[in-house]
C-alpha cells in the first residue's frame, strides 16, 4: 500500500476555518471510505492559540451540519512542509506567511489557498468569523463544506492518489 496523502490546513489561530476544514474533510474522507488514503491535519501560523480546542461558536454551526469539531490548537512550522502532501491556507495573509517560513523557495507548489477548491461558492479567501456573529460561523461552515467536497473531488481524480 503506497503512504497515505496528508493534507495540512492552515490558518490564523487553529480554532476556526482550520480545525473547521480538518474535522469536515475528515468526515467527507470517511463517507467516502478513503480513511486510510487520505490524513489531515491543521495548523495556525500565530501562537496566539496553541492547546485549545475549537472555538464553541464553530463548533455549534458545525454541529448543526452533523460535523464534530476535534483537535487542538498548534502552530505551523517549517517541519509541515516536509510532512504534508497538500498546504491549504485559508486567505492570503495565511498563504504569505506560510510561504515566508519557506525560505528555499523549495515548498510552494505544496501551498494553495482553500477556496481554489470551491465549486459553487465565488470567495477567494474564507472570511475569519472569529470577531462576527453566527451567521458569520454558518457561512464559513458552508464555504468550507464546499470546498472540502472540491478538494476530495480533486484529489481522487489526481494522477499521485490514483497511482
Amino acid at each position: 500500500m503506497t503512504k497515505p496523502y496528508r493534507l495540512l490546513f492552515v490558518c490564523l489561530g487553529n480554532i476556526c476555518r482550520s480545525p473547521s476544514a480538518e474535522n469536515i474533510m475528515q468526515h467527507l474522507i470517511a463517507e467516502a471510505g478513503l480513511s486510510d488514503r487520505i490524513l489531515c491535519d491543521s495548523a495556525g501560523t500565530s501562537s496566539y492559540h496553541v492547546g485549545s480546542s475549537p472555538d464553541r461558536r464553530m463548533r455549534a454551526a458545525a454541529s448543526q451540519r452533523g460535523i464534530t469539531l476535534q483537535g487542538s490548537a498548534r502552530q505551523f512550522t517549517t517541519a509541515d512542509f516536509e510532512a504534508f502532501d497538500l498546504i491549504l491556507a485559508m486567505d492570503e495573509d495565511n498563504y504569505r506567511n506560510i510561504l515566508a517560513m519557506d525560505r528555499h523557495d523549495r515548498y510552494g507548489d505544496k501551498v494553495r489557498l482553500m477556496c481554489d477548491y470551491a465549486e459553487h461558492f465565488r470567495d477567494r479567501e474564507v472570511p475569519d468569523p472569529y470577531y462576527g456573529g453566527p451567521d458569520g460561523f454558518n457561512y464559513v461552515i458552508d464555504l468550507l463544506m464546499d470546498a472540502c467536497q472540491g478538494l476530495l473531488t480533486q484529489i481522487q481524480q489526481s494522477a499521485e492518489f490514483t497511482a
